[in-house]
């Protein structure tokens, strides 16, 4: 049998410092001077609320370490890791504030307008430079290249799709993403890059793509119950 995972100090302010996310943009930000990091590349993408299903995926950037990442020493690695991202971006949120390019309203009822609305409700428009969400996503894909190379390439795919996501749905911009995307590089380096795959059990190594599809299927639940919700309340 594994040994369960130790609760370290690390994995408890990871935890704990979540919530300062909403804190930062609920109390810190409004009332003063808003940036817009906005580019030529930004007025050329379109609003696309169908990209709404693969921005909410971020859910995997938080599911897939805990299917896929078991060894202690790696555990550890990726909390620091993860930890790092999030104070660094706090400090640019309230250094930098900035705002979203969300259109005014939204018009439609379909299932992926519907989606879009409320993900404009249950978030906030500040705290865009960097893309936390993408920062994570990139690095629950570098966590995951660690234990399986193959399993890590397709996060990779997938977190691209996420930043793309981003920009579609009018929550970030273009340097958003790639700051978002440079800090988990920053972070991989740090933390996981010397953390050699080798070291890992090779049943850990083998299981990584099943647990892997566990995770994507639990999201797949997610969004059937999200579009569930949606037939009832056209119903």
């Amino acid at each position: 049998m594994t040994r369960p995972q130790p609760v370290t100090i690390p994995m408890v302010l990871l935890f704990a410092i979540i919530p300062v996310y909403l804190f930062i943009g609920h109390a810190l930000i409004p009332g003063r001077e808003l940036h817009v990091p906005a580019i030529a590349w930004d007025e050329a993408i379109p609003l696309w609320p169908a990209w709404s299903v693969v921005y909410g995926s971020l859910f995997l950037a938080a599911l897939l370490p805990v299917f896929v990442v078991h060894q202690q020493e790696l555990v550890r690695r990726v909390i620091l890791a993860f930890l790092s991202v999030w104070l660094f971006s706090y400090a640019i949120f309230i250094a930098y504030p900035t705002v979203t390019p969300r259109p005014r309203e939204l018009i439609g009822d379909d299932f992926f307008t519907w989606t879009l609305r409320g993900i404009y409700a249950s978030d906030i428009r500040y705290n865009c430079f960097p893309s936390l969400h993408v920062a994570q996503c990139f690095l629950a894909a570098f966590a995951c290249h660690r234990v399986h190379r193959g399993v890590g390439i397709v996060a990779v795919i997938w977190a691209v799709l996420v930043g793309t996501a981003t920009l579609y749905t009018k929550q970030h911009y273009v340097l958003d993403v790639i700051a978002g995307a440079f800090i988990a590089w920053i972070a991989h380096l740090i933390f996981l890059r010397g953390f050699l795959r080798e070291a890992l059990p090779a049943r850990e190594r083998l299981l990584a793509p099943i647990l892997a599809l566990i995770a994507v299927g639990l999201y797949g639940l997610v969004v059937a119950g999200v579009w569930g919700i949606y037939q009832l309340g056209k119903g």
